[in-house]
């Protein structure tokens, strides 16, 4: 025990694996016999508990991630382990439970222990070229929208990175890979598509990947806040590089000089010659005026934030890689074991409860839909709406079931580990039913009604679920270590999907051929589709086509962005109003309005 800790509880605590008088001392979490002794473990070996229920991270101090810096394990870090916090009284009845686990002073803040990252060796000179260069395209090229920009911009920063962590001494490893390149593909979303929400989704999902590849987590707390990390290197990142930027320009200005008189040379030679080869040929002007980004001294605070957002988010990253917060040293203690009745008698009544249900649906299935809306007075609408949403809060609050009657599950043993498999794998095998009939409702929904905009999101996020279910079944028969990082990957390449597809395009093209079959069509929803429908919209016939383009046209001419922040979708856009050509005062009102909406 250290000196520190002695206080106003000191006499109730002992060492941790011994008692006073010497001998082995029951753990109150993993209720078995400690001899004070805890062995190594490979660092891949921590994960969700294992069939008895305990943590493979317990008994030991915490798990380097992917590629750590040697001597930055273990070693370097307090146990996390939960150590005896009293000590039974001698004869009589045993102290109460708040008592007997009442923890030592400070044992609250301890987990902010556990997560500080080791000190970051001095950054290095190609680390801060890579910030340099991430920060001057960031002032160049991220003012004019969200396009291939954010690619180009995200090249050089992921290289400040990969300096930083192979000067600490990081190493690659498969699940880190995963991580990087699922973020880098997603920032091929704005590329590609012009629509808002999987743009938005696109980046966001792309933040939380990379954050993961640099942290390196594989448990549930790691997956959960690892992409929290970067928010706290923002300000550590930004002295750390003030740091080695003040030590390079103090002993290297001999080295420095010249690279700053070359590149100015450089770009005096490029202003001079490109100016009069401009001026030379049309076509060259042209092709350099499109290349090169639109600086004016209006655009100069603009220009200087992103400047600074540039460098002090690679500066984050860098940070991050040469010393990332521990998140995997969180240690998750499983709940108190219950009963076998206790534990397992609502959870069978709940599949019962699914069974019903399902035997009714495949009643319905047979029966056909009409003597159930004759029965229930519901309209076809309603009939098919109303049971999606709930079908998906239901999937939504299973997972909540599974997590909770993990965490207090029996662990007495092979055959409580056999009962929780048997029950938990009965409830998602019923549960993927549930996500099954949820999703042939909300196919009759677009069949009566057209697509939309949520009903394909919704669709989405319940397909999504019937995902994780299937993974939580795999883990249930194969063991979860992996469980964590393979439902944050599920998301991860869903967004890209889901962004690859384009909603607007999917939602023009199911309602264009819904008009084609029952020539139904609503042509005010249609106009406030981005470019990505132009495509589909071009299809229809005169004067639909020109209505339903009008409002992509108006949105084309109102912006004018440069190559590097225009998309492939809003590209080809321009083509076919082109094509077309548009007339934006013709008037389309009451051309057709069949879509129920939302």
């Amino acid at each position: 025990m250290r000196r520190q800790d002695a206080g106003p509880y000191a006499p109730l605590r002992c060492r941790e694996g011994t008692r006073p008088g010497g001998g082995p001392v029951t753990d109150p979490v993993r209720g078995q016999e400690s001899d004070g002794k805890r062995g190594r473990e490979p660092a891949d070996d921590q994960g969700p508990a294992d069939s008895q229920g305990r943590s493979r991270a317990q008994g030991r101090g915490g798990a380097r991630g992917p590629g750590d810096a040697p001597g930055s394990g273990d070693a370097a870090r307090p146990s996390s382990a939960v150590p005896v916090l009293t000590k039974q009284r001698q004869g009589g009845p045993p102290p109460p439970d708040w008592q007997r686990w009442q923890p030592r002073p400070g044992e609250q803040s301890r987990w902010l222990t556990e997560i500080q990252p080791a000190t970051p060796a001095p950054i290095r000179a190609a680390t801060l070229w890579s910030v340099l260069a991430t920060a001057l395209l960031s002032a160049l090229v991220l003012g004019d929208g969200l396009g291939l920009n954010l690619l180009i911009v995200a090249v050089p920063a992921a290289l400040a990175a990969f300096f930083a962590a192979r000067a600490a001494g990081r190493r690659p490893r498969p699940w880190t890979l995963v991580w990087a390149l699922g973020g880098i593909a997603l920032l091929a979303v704005p590329a590609l598509r012009d629509a808002g929400l999987p743009t938005f989704l696109a980046v966001v999902s792309s933040l939380a990947l990379g954050s993961l590849a640099l942290h390196g987590c594989r448990t549930w707390p790691g997956v959960l806040f690892g992409p929290l990390g970067l928010i706290g290197s923002l300000g550590p990142g930004m002295f750390w590089g003030w740091a080695g930027l003040r030590e390079r320009a103090g002993g290297s200005r001999g080295r420095v000089m010249p690279v700053v008189r070359a590149v100015a040379v450089a770009v005096v030679l490029l202003i001079v010659f490109g100016t009069l080869f401009a001026n030379a040929d049309a076509a060259f002007a042209d092709l350099l005026g499109q290349l090169t980004p639109d600086v004016s001294l209006d655009d100069g605070p603009w220009r200087f934030v992103g400047f600074v957002v540039g460098s002090v988010g690679a500066l984050a990253a860098a940070h991050t890689a040469a010393a990332p917060l521990r998140w995997d040293r969180i240690t998750v203690r499983p709940g108190r074991a219950r009963g076998r009745m206790e534990w397992a008698l609502p959870l069978i009544v709940l599949n019962l409860l699914f069974a019903a249900f399902i035997a009714i649906q495949l009643a319905v299935l047979f029966g056909g839909y009409d003597k159930v809306l004759r029965e229930t007075g519901l309209s076809y609408a309603e009939y098919a709406r109303q049971g999606f949403w709930q079908l998906l809060w239901a999937t939504l609050l299973v997972l909540l079931v599974i997590g909770l009657a993990r965490r207090w599950a029996p662990r007495d043993g092979a055959g409580d580990a056999a009962l929780v498999r048997a029950v938990l794998g009965v409830l998602c095998a019923l549960t993927l039913v549930v996500v099954a009939a949820a999703l042939r409702r909300m196919d009759l929904y677009v069949d009566a009604y057209g697509l939309t905009r949520l009903r394909v999101s919704v669709a989405a996020v319940e397909l999504w679920l019937g995902v994780v279910i299937v993974l939580i079944l795999v883990a249930g028969a194969l063991g979860g270590r992996w469980l964590p990082r393979a439902v944050a990957a599920s998301a991860g390449a869903a967004v890209l999907a889901f962004g690859l597809i384009s909603p607007d395009a999917l939602v023009a093209e199911r309602n264009v051929q819904r008009y084609e079959r029952s020539h139904k069509i609503d042509i005010d929803y249609l106009q406030e589709l981005s470019a990505d429908a132009a495509p589909a919209l071009d299809r229809l016939s005169e004067p639909l086509r020109s209505c339903a383009l009008a409002g992509i046209d108006r949105n084309l001419r109102n912006t004018s962005e440069p190559w590097y922040a225009t998309s492939w979708s809003e590209s080809r856009a321009r083509e076919i109003v082109a094509k077309r050509e548009i007339d934006p005062s013709s008037t389309c009102y009451g051309l057709g309005r069949e879509l129920d909406r939302p």
